[in-house]
């Protein structure tokens, strides 16, 4: 089937989509009709100002912040503002949050509460560890420690340890950082569980003088604890050897996650998030920067006002965090860019609409055929979903 005649758009969207591999390919969509006009293998500059320069009247441009697709509307259509892609914008400031997050990891744990971060009494830690030390485990990691800072402690490198050792890079510089043997064998919090609603009757029965796992078990059942009897055995373990019951304790949150709950809107947020968030940046200046600069920027999206902006770019040039630091100068390069993106209502949403259905059309050709059919394909079938959903519908007899 013919493709139809392609018609020049008002408003461009230009966004890049994986092809294969590492190869990518650039996609062009029509932002008004919001129907795709044509595809090409690769993403460079000169074939974008090849394709405007031999269509012109193109009188906006929405890309995401690539300086390719920059330089090549500037060069095919001189005329026209380019828009930068209000999701892209926020999806570059978030992986720098994440970036600032990972930097000041040992702030995160001060997202616990204070009950949390006090951990176990001296008395309750040291069987524990003398009953590490006696396990296969526990020399290992003592024998490890031990080699390992002796030779970090002379100025070696963590390279040149590891490869004396024979030894990941990664493992060396975790056993180089801890201060004792104890902290590379500490385990993670343990999650919670569904028997943790029946944890203080397990110490009661305990204390009865009840000590069979397998009756406790049963006894469970009749409460309506519906978990396996091994995990009931695991749980009773520690009060054999005179030790506390293993109850959950909340675990400090990953980079990624800080970086979620700062980017959120306060009002998605959940209450248990808003909560360690506010202990996290009661405790980390850097982290609280970091908020307050992102929360100004989400203002400015929502308000579509771009008076604020300057101001803002500076003071995320001089916020001290290299990774807002960083995207503080590819902004400010394109600046005229960002703020019609935060002031116009025009996105390149629809690229991403369509990007989605050409991973379907990628795997329905399972790879046998190259990139004109997968822009035929792509180009067409818009088209025709597009001709038949305007027909009308009629009742079968």
């Amino acid at each position: 089937m013919p493709l139809p005649p392609l018609e020049v758009p008002r408003v461009l969207g230009v966004d890049d989509f994986a092809l294969y591999g590492d190869t990518y390919g650039t996609l062009l969509v029509d932002a008004t009709t919001r129907l795709p006009l044509t595809l090409w293998e690769g993403r460079d500059a000169e074939h974008l100002s090849r394709w405007l320069r031999g269509h012109p009247g193109v009188e906006v441009a929405c890309r995401d912040g690539s300086l390719t697709y920059r330089q090549g509307i500037t060069d095919g259509a001189p005329n026209a503002f380019q828009v930068s892609d209000r999701f892209h914008m926020w999806q570059g400031l978030s992986r720098r949050v994440q970036d600032v997050a990972t930097a000041h990891r040992g702030c995160l744990s001060a997202a616990l509460p204070a009950a949390e971060l006090a951990g176990p009494e001296p008395s309750e830690a040291a069987p524990a560890d003398a009953g590490e030390a006696g396990t296969p485990a526990g020399r290992h990691a003592r024998r490890l420690f031990e080699a390992v800072h002796a030779l970090t402690d002379t100025g070696r490198s963590y390279s040149a340890v590891a490869r004396e050792l024979g030894l990941d890079r990664k493992t060396v510089r975790k056993y180089a950082r801890a201060r004792t043997w104890q902290e590379v064998m500490r385990r993670p919090p343990r999650r919670p569980s569904t028997l943790d609603l029946y944890l203080d009757y397990l110490q009661q029965r305990w204390d009865e003088g009840e000590h069979s796992a397998k009756v406790l078990h049963e006894e469970l059942r009749t409460k309506g604890y519906l978990g396996h009897y091994q995990r009931v055995k695991m749980a009773v373990a520690p009060l054999r050897r005179g030790l506390p019951l293993d109850t959950p304790r909340e675990r400090p949150p990953s980079p990624r996650e800080a970086a979620r709950w700062i980017t959120s809107r306060p009002d998605r947020r959940s209450h248990q998030a808003t909560e360690r968030l506010h202990r996290l940046l009661g405790h980390c200046p850097e982290l609280r920067l970091t908020h307050d600069l992102v929360r100004r920027f989400a203002a400015m999206l929502s308000n579509r006002d771009t008076a604020p902006l300057p101001t803002w770019l500076d003071d995320l040039s001089n916020s001290g965090l290299a990774p807002l630091a960083g995207i503080a100068g590819a902004l400010r390069e394109d600046q005229y860019a960002v703020a019609q993106g935060i002031a116009t209502a025009y996105s390149s949403g629809v690229n991403e609409g369509h990007i989605t259905d050409l991973k379907l059309q990628k795997r329905l050709m399972a790879g046998r055929a190259g990139t004109p059919l997968l822009r035929h394909r792509a180009v067409l079938i818009a088209h025709l979903r597009r001709r038949y959903a305007s027909q009308p519908t009629t009742a079968p007899r």
